[in-house]
């Protein structure tokens, strides 16, 4: 039976920026890895086991694409020209044209609001800044995923009891998947996460039955993969 790859988009897209810093906002780099390295978990050198895909699944929200007024300059922002709104959208159009892979997406949390940003507000507590002396810069609008964890716990579920596959691949780092990883391994699924080398709570190591990361560990230089290795996957 094959192997399914479960990507939380939101955690690959900051884990993709701190490993490749200079393609922070290049979509078509950002598919292609994510790609890559959701196949690179069907090949287990030590073992020399070759695993079935049977589908990719990558999870993200649409990003925020309405006008807000700054509460400091009170000047519109259109967040849909946005650097971040751009790529998101792009990288959601190639994804959805990869092979085997399906794109599904939650919505945004409708009271979002502005907030100042944390290195801001360690200032202002110091007092080191002034209330009065905020600029635009300095605050930014809290944007909240809904539905995202959801559909993320509803897929392993679903996948565990219908016994798609015999293993599933979570690529994330959040311990609010334990109980979805616990269901899965109740049901016999060999149940593999991917935190793209970020440390892990321990409450999360657990409930899982592997831990590997794909992607090249930031700060090192990324091994180059052969043409052939690439073809066969």
């Amino acid at each position: 039976m094959p192997t399914a790859v479960l990507i939380d988009g939101a955690y690959f897209v900051k884990r993709f920026r701190q490993i490749e810093p200079q393609n922070a906002y290049n979509a078509q780099r950002a598919s292609e890895q994510a790609f890559r390295w959701a196949v690179a978990h069907l090949h287990e050198s030590r073992s020399r086991t070759k695993h079935d895909l049977y589908r990719i699944f990558f999870y993200d929200c649409p990003p925020v694409q309405k006008k807000h007024h700054n509460p400091i300059d009170k000047r519109p922002v259109d967040f849909s020209k946005s650097t971040e709104a751009i790529f998101r959208l792009e990288l959601h159009e190639l994804l959805k044209k990869k092979r085997k892979l399906a794109l599904r997406l939650g919505h945004l949390a409708g009271d979002s609001g502005w907030t100042i940003k944390p290195f801001v507000v360690g200032e202002l507590l110091k007092g080191r800044k002034k209330f009065e002396e905020l600029a635009a810069d300095d605050v930014y609008l809290d944007v909240r995923q809904k539905g995202v964890d959801m559909r993320i716990g509803l897929d392993i579920a679903s996948l565990s009891f219908k016994k798609q596959v015999r293993q599933i691949v979570l690529i994330a780092g959040d311990a609010d998947f334990v109980p979805a990883a616990k269901l899965a391994r109740r049901e016999g699924i060999d149940f593999i996460l991917d935190p793209m080398w970020q440390s892990i709570p321990a409450s999360l190591n657990e409930h899982i039955d592997g831990l590997r990361s794909t992607c090249p560990q930031p700060g090192k230089r990324p091994r180059i993969e052969s043409a052939e290795a690439l073809n066969a996957a």
